[in-house]
């Protein structure tokens, strides 16, 4: 009895944790689905259940190019990123290169909050051209990404691949042979995992997108939060959008789920 009580407990502390969480996400797919009046109902009501919110923000809004922005936005900035961070993270974990005061440069570069970003990368963009461009926002996205990745990977290359790093050099392997054949596929759970988590920071960034985008190159942040009308913000249309903009990180949540663990624990354990 003392054993089943044991693991009953737990087991009913994550589940009410488990709910927690997914109720928000229920909500919202509600919400969704059903006509504007009954979205602003206390208690809720089901309602009429349909797809003519869904319907609305792409006929009523530019979704489609937010969407897209967003999309090509992020998957460029995880492209560009992932390999830097790399081989940052392999260099300070093979040869500490700018020893400690580098390694606590990037970590302090995470620490700073990304509006005192703004103002610099807002003049240097505007001087150089490069507001309101889909470039411009790739780069300001590294600048938080970038430093994040980078301290994330250091413990991955840290470890038993030092050790078969060596003996492939003594089979006559150069130093670029192995890092590429015996040091990244060792860490490449981790480097999947970086990159998923490059990917959902760059998707979710908010501030950087506001400031520096254009009508043409807004992200889905700033474009959900643009869905105001004449009457206030219609709740309904805004779940539906939200639920569409939730899409990318369930696609490849469960394809890269068991890399994300694997890569977590594994730098842990190192």
């Amino acid at each position: 009895m003392r054993v089943r009580w044991g693991s009953f407990i737990p087991h009913l502390i994550l589940s009410a944790f488990s709910l927690a969480i997914l109720l928000p996400l229920v909500w919202i797919v509600r919400v969704s689905l059903t006509d504007k009046l009954t979205a602003y109902k206390i208690p809720p009501e089901i309602g009429h259940v349909g797809i003519e919110n869904y319907i609305e923000i792409f006929s009523a809004y530019p979704f489609e190019r937010w969407f897209l922005n967003s999309l090509f936005v992020a998957l460029a900035s995880t492209a560009i990123s992932l390999p830097l961070a790399t081989a940052m993270a392999y260099a300070f974990a093979r040869f500490n290169t700018g020893g400690i005061f580098l390694r606590l440069g990037v970590l302090a570069s995470q620490m700073l909050p990304p509006i005192i970003l703004v103002l610099p990368l807002f003049t240097l963009f505007f001087t150089t051209g490069l507001m309101q461009t889909h470039l411009g926002l790739i780069l300001a996205h590294l600048t938080i990404s970038l430093p994040f990745l980078a301290w994330m990977l250091v413990s991955f290359f840290e470890g038993d691949s030092a050790s078969l790093e060596e003996a492939a050099r003594i089979d006559g392997a150069t130093r670029w042979q192995a890092f590429i054949l015996i040091a990244v596929p060792v860490a490449a759970p981790g480097i999947l995992a970086a990159g998923l988590l490059g990917f959902i920071l760059s998707w979710n960034e908010f501030l950087f997108a506001l400031v520096l985008s254009g009508a043409d190159t807004q992200t889905l942040p700033v474009g959900l939060a643009s869905m105001e009308t004449h009457a206030g913000v219609e709740i309904a249309p805004l779940a539906a959008a939200t639920v569409l903009s939730l899409l990318p990180v369930f696609v490849l949540l469960p394809f890269l789920r068991k890399y994300l663990i694997k890569g977590l624990s594994l730098g842990a354990l190192k």
